[in-house]
């Protein structure tokens, strides 16, 4: 059997560091918020580009966090991708602020920048958008929106640890960066967490009050804030993963380039250009009989994955939040794609032996 994921592979690597980093952790007995917790986010911080990083506990909290430091009026409208995974419309909920969706592009995934101005009105605040799959949004057209209509942008980067548009890592080109830790990343922990990256001291001010209960001292809290903090045992393990996380976004673009060049044409392919660095969360492709394709595929012992099987419109949770129910390329994609192995554990046999199978369908 070919597994679509195994974390307990993937970590393998990293165990012997993992268990010393944690003995180290135990003994010294400060567990939240400590000195771990500080070297992590300069790490990252470092390897993002941005003057300001913090840690928090989960993506979902990065994405809410960043929208309560912008503190826009209550319902202010935030314009964010028809495609994505239902956490970041959630934040933007929880927020107490309105989602306004924008379909995407149908081959490359993103939002399409050509729909964004239509949804534009005086009560829109930010575009919240969305690297999905780990292929970076086509940035140009996007920023030139926002200085037009001055808008602030957030850029949802929970699967794009280490991509580039035209150089530019993800999580540097907005005021907010939103990156989830979720343990499937390419970056992942062994728990839940998060992190928030930005160039803006007041910004950073703010997430890092909010993160913390609203307090910079002990005991005193200046705002009503949460209880989002990354904890020292999972900052450590980060930061042993950060250094090997352009080795793992290369082993993974290595695969993806032999599906590229060796599946058949039936397959709608990820798009590949110049302008945009990769890193393969998900290799998804598209295929108008998909759930046999899936099926066809256990049979064969493939195991696959589907990012995602139900557009945000047509959750339940939804209902009365989204009132628009019409987004068709949305649920064009939602309804052929299928995500394919492509873990740090896959060897280039394990994909060959997949396209094998797949180009027998």
């Amino acid at each position: 059997m070919i597994e679509y994921e195994n974390l307990g592979k993937v970590n393998r690597p990293f165990f012997e560091e993992y268990k010393k980093d944690f003995a180290e952790t135990l003994e010294k007995g400060w567990y939240i918020l400590g000195s771990k917790v500080q070297k992590f986010e300069e790490e990252f911080g470092s390897y993002i580009g941005t003057k300001y990083c913090t840690g928090v506990a989960s993506g979902l909290d990065a994405l809410l966090l960043s929208l309560k430091a912008l503190n826009p009026e209550k319902g202010s409208e935030i314009i964010t991708p028809s495609n994505t995974y239902i956490a970041t419309i959630l934040s933007i909920v929880q927020a107490g602020l309105k989602p306004v969706l924008v379909e995407p592009e149908i081959r490359s995934y993103n939002v399409d920048p050509a729909r964004i101005e239509e949804k534009i009105t005086s009560r829109t605040k930010a575009l919240m958008i969305v690297h999905l799959y780990g292929r970076p949004c086509d940035m140009d057209p996007i920023m030139e929106i926002c200085r037009k209509h001055n808008l602030v942008l957030i850029e949802d980067c929970a699967q794009s640890h280490g991509a580039r548009y035209k150089g530019k890592l993800t999580g540097t080109f907005g005021e907010f960066g939103a990156f989830s830790f979720y343990p499937t990343k390419n970056l992942g922990a062994l728990g839940d967490a998060g992190a928030v990256t930005t160039n803006s001291e007041e910004y950073n001010t703010a997430i890092r009050r909010l993160r913390n209960y609203g307090s910079d001292i002990k005991y005193y809290n200046e705002i009503a804030g949460y209880n989002s903090r990354l904890d020292e045992v999972q900052a450590g393990f980060l930061s042993i993963k950060l250094k090997k996380l352009d080795e793992i976004n290369a082993h993974k673009r290595m695969l993806a380039d032999i599906y590229l060049k060796e599946l058949k044409s039936d397959f709608i392919k990820p798009l590949k250009d110049d302008d945009h660095f990769d890193v393969y969360h998900v290799f998804n492709i598209r295929h108008e009989k998909r759930d046999k394709l899936k099926e066809y595929l256990l049979k064969n012992e493939i195991k696959t994955d589907i990012h995602y099987p139900v557009p945000p419109h047509k959750q339940k949770a939804m209902k009365g939040i989204i009132t628009e129910n019409s987004f068709p390329i949305s649920e064009e994609i939602h309804k052929t794609t299928l995500s394919l192995p492509i873990s740090y554990f896959h060897k280039e046999d394990d994909i060959q032996k997949v396209i094998s199978v797949l180009n027998k369908f």
